[in-house]
């Protein structure tokens, strides 16, 4: 967005009034990012113009609203004028997501708690679950089959040696190889980037039912998106799991083959792993 360069530089700017308006207040940009819930680091880009340096141009309007807000400034009327600014009307054809950013209401969001609370839960049930399944396909009562054996007369009873037990039959977890394909669902935003500050792999627009692959080259390829509800991801033929709850922002995710196949769980019938 060259607008950037523009706006970062006039004294007039939007990211000139807002943070005049913040320092009128006494606020810090901590406080606006406690109040608003956005990253400091998009506060510190608004107020110096870097819009190219948000996700989009919508989250670009709807920080900008939300901060106006925050710091007693008409949040309406910078948005209609950082929209008009920036060419969004133009670029609102092809992003289909809301006109502005609302920071989420800390109430309706669960507590870290509750979260691990209910993994754990889903954990046991796994647990339970493999446990039976592994007694259903062992056979009948173990009292039953002793007593069977007393009755039986020992001319009947076959040497051990000669009827090996059956050996279960593994399931092999998910080999880590194949492409990583992303599909939309519905259109969504996403930047595919390498770890660690590295380069941008992929950025843009995905009309739904669009697919991309990461390239096999990448290193520790990594997503920034803000619908994961709106993204399959499989890794050859098997199907990974949403990458993070719908509607909200996830980024850093990684898209390593391995990575993704781990999101899957322990595979039932897999060994289990050595101990020392």
């Amino acid at each position: 967005m060259s607008e950037s360069d523009e706006g970062a530089g006039t004294p007039d700017s939007i990211g000139e009034r807002l943070k005049g308006a913040r320092e009128g207040q006494g606020l810090s940009l901590e406080d606006v990012a406690k109040q608003t819930r956005i990253p400091i680091r998009h506060l510190q880009h608004i107020e110096k113009g870097e819009w190219d340096a948000l996700p989009a141009t919508t989250y670009s309007i709807g920080f900008a609203r939300a901060y106006a807000n925050a710091v007693g400034l008409n949040g309406a009327e910078i948005g209609v004028e950082l929209r008009e600014q920036l060419g969004a009307s133009q670029a609102a054809r092809y992003a289909p997501v809301p006109a502005y950013y609302e920071p989420a209401d800390p109430a309706r969001v669960p507590p870290r708690s509750l979260a691990l609370v209910a993994a754990g839960i889903a954990l046991m049930l796994v647990v339970a679950y493999v446990v039976w399944r592994s007694l259903a396909v062992g056979g009948g009562n173990p009292s039953e089959v002793a007593v069977a054996d007393v009755s039986a007369p020992p001319a009947a009873v076959a040497p051990a040696e000669n009827h090996p037990p059956a050996a279960a039959p593994a399931t092999p977890a998910p080999a880590a190889t194949g492409p990583v394909i992303l599909t939309a669902t519905n259109d969504v935003w996403l930047r595919i980037y390498e770890a660690d500050g590295g380069p941008r792999i992929h950025e843009g627009m995905m009309k739904a039912g669009e697919r991309y692959e990461v390239p096999a080259t990448a290193r520790r390829p990594q997503i920034l998106t803000g619908r994961p509800d709106a993204i399959t991801v499989t890794v050859g033929t098997t199907a990974i799991p949403q990458l993070g709850p719908a509607e909200r922002t996830i980024s850093d995710v990684s898209l390593l083959p391995a990575d993704l196949l781990a999101r899957l769980g322990p595979q039932p019938g897999a060994p289990a792993p050595q101990t020392r």
